[in-house]
């Protein structure tokens, strides 16, 4: 499969065309924002764990029942996946309380939820990804009910599948972005899961092992980029 013409450069990834209509590589770069892109920089070989780590944990989610844009790894930067119509919604699911959670409601960080929190945000880099509802998505005419109530389902089963994955490799999924798109007439799991889109800490240290050391000038960060990686391909730690 070789690379045609750029169709789309986002902060973290590039999308060309390929000679199937219906297939696009995703190449992952190094380059890394913060902050709605007001913080700017590169960590070293972030593109290569990315996609190492997406590749993986896409083809456990498929494993699980779970549908995704992926296809098959193509180079240590680069996957094959399904041309999508994204849906210009992004799904946080939180465990623990930190980030925007934490900042919103006054919340210390590392409270443990009793129960995920769901929120949509509108996939907006100029308006800053606001949080909105059901009401605001329909609106902006978005997605329909139906829509949102399958990915509403799908998101909480990743989370269910990553939980229990993650818990084996001694680490807590604090939370994380998803991002669905159409495909013919399916709904599928896109973008990329890996330490720029998921807040992961070391169970009981709670070692930050995500982009949260670049956000916060924390150093170390590409290697806590592949100790992810180390534990995300690794055998699970006994129990």
């Amino acid at each position: 499969m070789t690379r045609g013409e750029k169709l789309y450069e986002g902060k973290a990834k590039i999308l060309y065309a390929t000679e199937d209509p219906q297939l696009v590589i995703q190449y992952f770069k190094d380059d890394a924002t913060a902050f709605n892109a007001q913080k700017r920089g590169t960590i070293v070989d972030k593109g290569v764990v990315n996609n190492q780590i997406s590749v993986h944990l896409f083809q456990w989610l498929e494993r699980e029942g779970v549908p995704t844009h992926f296809v098959k790894q193509l180079s240590d930067r680069e996957m094959l996946v399904k041309r999508l119509e994204i849906i210009p919604l992004e799904v946080t699911i939180r465990n623990i309380v930190a980030g925007g959670m934490a900042k919103m409601l006054g919340l210390e960080e590392g409270i443990v939820l009793k129960q995920p929190v769901f929120e949509w945000h509108y996939k907006s880099d100029a308006l800053g990804d606001p949080l909105i509802n059901d009401d605001h998505i329909f609106a902006l005419g978005a997605a329909t009910a139906q829509e949102l109530a399958h990915i509403r389902q799908q998101s909480y089963r990743v989370n269910d599948v990553l939980k229990r994955y993650f818990a084996q490799r001694s680490i807590d999924l604090v939370d994380f972005k998803l991002e669905f798109g159409r495909c013919q007439d399916k709904i599928l799991l896109g973008d990329e899961i890996s330490p720029d889109t998921c807040r992961f800490w070391e169970q009981g240290t709670k070692r930050k092992l995500d982009k949260d050391r670049f956000r916060r000038d924390l150093g170390d960060i590409e290697a806590a980029y592949q100790e992810m990686l180390n534990r995300v391909i690794g055998a699970p730690a006994a129990r």
